[in-house]
C-alpha cells in the first residue's frame, strides 16, 4: 500500500487556523474530528469521490455533513443554477422562483399548509421557538435528548459549549428523552402552563421510535397547548422525502428542514400550520412575529436548486437508492468485522440511508481513541468519513472499495484490541467530541511516520 500524502494539506490547515476560529467553519468538520496528521483539506468533489489539495482521492460518507443526497456536483441540479445565473439572483420583490418552490415544498410535504426559506437549520428551529412562544405566551422549551437543534442560545445553552450564554437563557430549556414519553410528562407536570414547544427528531440514525412514543408526545402536546415541532433536518430526503412524519403517521404543528433540499446548496425551510405560520405574516390581529425576514432567503440560486432536487425526488427513487447501497455496505462490513473477530467491537448500524459505524475498545466500551485508529486506517485506503452515511451516487464499486478498506483497516484494530491500547499504532491524538467545554484533546504519541 502507498501512503498517502499530507503535506500540502497540513500547511493549509495550519493556515486555517491562523485565520479562522477552529480551522473550520463548522465544528464537525475541524481538524479534531480527525486523525491529527491526516487532515485532508478538500478541492473538489464529484459523485460519491473527492479530492483533497495532495491529489488524494476518497469514497467520502457523511456526504456535507448529510447535505448530499444525491451526489456532489450532480449535473441536473448544478446545470439548473447555472440556468438562473445570467437572470439576477437577488431583487427587491419576491420572484416567480419563490412562488414555484413554495409550491414544490408544499407539494413534497401535504402536512404543512405554509412554508418559509431560510439559508440553514438553526434560521427555521429558532423561528419555530418564536413562533410556538408567541402563539402560547410561554417561555420554557423541551428538547429531546438528541445530538443538535441549533446554534442559537436556547440550544447550545443546554450543552457543553454554554460559554458566553447567560443562565437566564438556560434555564429556559428543558430535556427529556427519547422513547421516554413519561420523561416529557415529568417535564409538563414539574413545570405547567410554562411549556411553549416540544422539540424532537422523529427519528434518528441510531433509534427509531417505540410504538406509541411519537403518538403519546403528540397526545401530551394537545393536552397542556404546548407546539410540537419535528426537526426533519437530516430525516426529510433521508427517510422520505415527505419527511419522517410520513413514515411514522405523526403530525407535527411546525416542522424544520434543510441539509438535502438543496444537495449542498444552502438553503433550509421552517414549514408548518397556517395559524402558527400567519403569526409572522399579514393576516394576524395578534402582535406579528419576526420571522425569518433575511435579505437571502429567497436568492434564486438555492431555491433553483431545491427545485431541481425536488425534480429528482419526484422523477426518481434517491431514498431507495440510498437504503440498497447502505443494506450493502452494512452487510458488507459487518461480514468484513465478523471474518476479523472484531464484530463486536466494529458494526455499522442504523437506517441504511443514515449508517454509523462503532468503534470500541477491548472492554466493549465506545472509544474515541480506537474510533481515530479506525479512521486513520480508512483514510490511508482512501475512505473519508466520521460515518457511513451514504447517498444515491454511491456505486458498488464506492461501496466495494469501502468494505475492502474496512477489510484491512480491521487487521491493525485487531491488534490494538489485543494489545489492550493503540499505543504505537495510532499516530498522534484521538479525535474528541464537537461539542466540549475544554479545547485540545490529549496527544497520544509522535509525529507522523
Amino acid at each position: 500500500m502507498t501512503e498517502p500524502d499530507f503535506t500540502r494539506s497540513r500547511e493549509l490547515q495550519d493556515r486555517l487556523h491562523h485565520l479562522v476560529p477552529g480551522g473550520a467553519h463548522t465544528y464537525a468538520r475541524g481538524a479534531d474530528q480527525y486523525p491529527e496528521f491526516m487532515p485532508p483539506v478538500l478541492t473538489r468533489g464529484r459523485g460519491a469521490r473527492v479530492w483533497d489539495a495532495d491529489g488524494n482521492e476518497y469514497v467520502e460518507y457523511g456526504m456535507g455533513l448529510r447535505a448530499v443526497t444525491l451526489g456532489h456536483a450532480y449535473p441536473p441540479v448544478v446545470d439548473a443554477v447555472r440556468a438562473c445565473l445570467d437572470d439576477g439572483l437577488n431583487f427587491s420583490r419576491p420572484t416567480t422562483t419563490e412562488l414555484d418552490a413554495a409550491e414544490d415544498f408544499l407539494a413534497m410535504v401535504p402536512t404543512a399548509d405554509m412554508v418559509k426559506f431560510g439559508k440553514n437549520g438553526s434560521d427555521a428551529t429558532t423561528a419555530a421557538l418564536r413562533l410556538a412562544r408567541a402563539a402560547t405566551g410561554r417561555d420554557l422549551v423541551a428538547i429531546c435528548d438528541q445530538p443538535f437543534f441549533s446554534v442559537d442560545d436556547w440550544f447550545i445553552g443546554s450543552t457543553e459549549m454554554a460559554g458566553g450564554i447567560p443562565t437566564a437563557i438556560t434555564d429556559l430549556t428543558v430535556r427529556f428523552g427519547y422513547n421516554d414519553a413519561d420523561s416529557l410528562r415529568a417535564r409538563f407536570a414539574e413545570h405547567p402552563g410554562r411549556i411553549a414547544a416540544v422539540f424532537l427528531e422523529a427519528a434518528t440514525a441510531l433509534a427509531e421510535p417505540e410504538p406509541g412514543f411519537l403518538e403519546t408526545v403528540r397526545a401530551l402536546c394537545d393536552e397542556h397547548g404546548a407546539v410540537l415541532v419535528f426537526d426533519e433536518m437530516i430525516t426529510g430526503f433521508r427517510w422520505s422525502p415527505h419527511g419522517a412524519q410520513s413514515v411514522f403517521g405523526v403530525t407535527p404543528d411546525l416542522s424544520c428542514w434543510g441539509k438535502a433540499m438543496g444537495n449542498g446548496f444552502p438553503i433550509s425551510a421552517l414549514a408548518g400550520k397556517r395559524a402558527l405560520m400567519e403569526l409572522g405574516g399579514l393576516n394576524t390581529d395578534a402582535d406579528r412575529v419576526f420571522l425569518l425576514s433575511t435579505t437571502h432567503g429567497p436568492e434564486t440560486v438555492s431555491l433553483t436548486a431545491f427545485r431541481a432536487v425536488a425534480r429528482s425526488y419526484r422523477e426518481g427513487d434517491p431514498v431507495g437508492a440510498m437504503e440498497r447501497a447502505g443494506r450493502r455496505l452494512a452487510d458488507g462490513v459487518n461480514a468484513a468485522a465478523a471474518a476479523a473477530g472484531v464484530g463486536d467491537a466494529v458494526r455499522a448500524i442504523g437506517r441504511p440511508s443514515c449508517l454509523v459505524f462503532t468503534t470500541r475498545d477491548a472492554d466493549g466500551a465506545p472509544s474515541q481513541a480506537y474510533r481515530t485508529l479506525f479512521l486513520q486506517e480508512l483514510l490511508r485506503r482512501g475512505v473519508l468519513g466520521q460515518s457511513f452515511v451514504i447517498s444515491a451516487a454511491h456505486t458498488d464499486a464506492d461501496v466495494d472499495h469501502t468494505v475492502d478498506a474496512v477489510a484491512a483497516a480491521l487487521v491493525p484494530y485487531r491488534k490494538a484490541l489485543e494489545a489492550g491500547t493503540v499505543e504505537g499504532l495510532l499516530e498522534g491524538r484521538p479525535v474528541a467530541p464537537a461539542l466540549r467545554r475544554t479545547a485540545a484533546p490529549r496527544r497520544l504519541t509522535g509525529g507522523p511516520s
